[in-house]
């Protein structure tokens, strides 16, 4: 904890005084900057925090490479600047491409973006720092905070010819103890600093054009050798040309037939195809009124299944009409039958009465 707070207060001293010292000198910053150096020195300290010891192939591993390096699986736009610290030349350790990912991602004003995205992240900074370290803790998202304030810096650093694997991180802690008598030489401090900024700028202007003298003295050897190699090329194709026209009028008569025969089978295959697309025109179509036959075929057989339910229903009706008639018949019978042995019974007692009447006549 104790240590958090040291390099947390170390990073807003060291922000704090890029800023003002940027914005009182209004210039763009380079490299040789002081106090430029200094806030990479602390940023370098804050990343090493509470990092872990990573066993590699042959020794054991300490490096801020990886964490910075896990920015571009999170944050697309930083696909570039990992891409840019990877090419370049002489960089040999994962330290050195670190300090050039930190250098570029000032000049691009994205390092607050960058480590925010990573930040928030712990489940994955968890197998690059310890549960304890600044990255881990509200101390990070502290000075990932501050680093907003670096955006209205305009860096011009030169990366490609820094020599950053050697360099050794050492806070100077002078440069954040004022006293009264560098109050007082603020104005000489001034011109001084204006006299470096003019000398850097004719430094940095020599290194490019030697630069640029270099690169073209080996472009010209590397033209030189190329027109060389052409010439020869050139003899020994001539050569080649004359031979292979020979081949070529001999063969020419041949790739003709073969042409020709080719043309052939191509118009045959080409009649062949439009016959198949013909008469696929016409399978299409006669599945379509196959499909239109099946679909009415199916609407009416719905239909009769319909009527042939309605039908069924009517005959259930009709059938229990007809059972009731008949229990309605039986029932008519059997009063039929009573009713003729009643008119049997009268009829016997009629003659009776007759023959009585008769008897009584006589």
């Amino acid at each position: 904890a104790v240590e958090r707070a040291n390099l947390l207060n170390m990073a807003k001293l060291s922000i704090k005084g890029l800023i003002e010292s940027a914005l009182s000198f209004g210039r763009t910053l380079d490299s040789d900057y002081p106090p430029l150096q200094q806030f990479f020195v602390v940023m370098e300290h804050c990343l090493k925090h509470g990092l872990k010891v990573r066993k590699s192939f042959l020794s054991y591993n300490k490096t801020i490479w990886g964490p910075l390096e896990l920015v571009e699986k999170l944050y697309p736009e930083a696909e570039e600047i990992a891409a840019s610290v990877r090419d370049l030349p002489g960089l040999k350790t994962p330290l050195g491409r670190a300090r050039a990912w930190l250098r570029l991602a000032l000049m691009q004003k994205k390092m607050a973006d960058y480590l925010r995205c990573l930040i928030i992240q712990r489940d994955l900074l968890s197998e690059f720092y310890e549960y304890h370290a600044l990255m881990m803790e509200e101390e990070g998202a502290v000075i990932v905070g501050l680093l907003v304030g670096l955006n209205v810096i305009d860096a011009n650093l030169c990366v490609k010819g820094e020599d950053l694997d050697s360099q050794v991180g050492v806070i100077d802690f002078s440069m954040y103890l004022k006293s009264d008598d560098d109050i007082g030489g603020k104005e000489r401090n001034v011109q001084i600093a204006a006299i470096l900024d003019q000398k850097n700028y004719v430094e940095e202007l020599n290194r490019q054009l030697n630069s640029t003298v270099s690169s073209l003295h080996a472009r010209v050897d590397s033209l030189e050798k190329s027109n060389t190699k052409l010439i020869e090329e050139v003899l020994f194709s001539f050569m080649d040309v004359e031979a292979e026209l020979q081949t070529y009028k001999h063969s020419r008569q041949g790739l003709d037939e073969m042409y020709n025969e080719a043309r052939r089978q191509l118009r045959e295959e080409s009649q062949l195809r439009q016959d198949m697309e013909n008469e696929l025109v016409v399978q299409v179509s006669m599945k379509h009124e196959i499909e239109l036959a099946m679909k009415l075929l199916e609407k009416d057989i719905h239909e009769k299944q319909d009527a042939l339910i309605g039908l069924r229903q009517q005959l259930d009706e009709v059938k229990a009409i007809n059972m009731e008639m008949y229990q309605k018949l039986q029932v008519s019978e059997d009063a039929m039958k009573e009713k003729n042995e009643i008119i049997g019974r009268l009829e016997d007692k009629t003659n009776e009465i007759n023959a009585t009447m008769k008897q009584l006549e006589q």
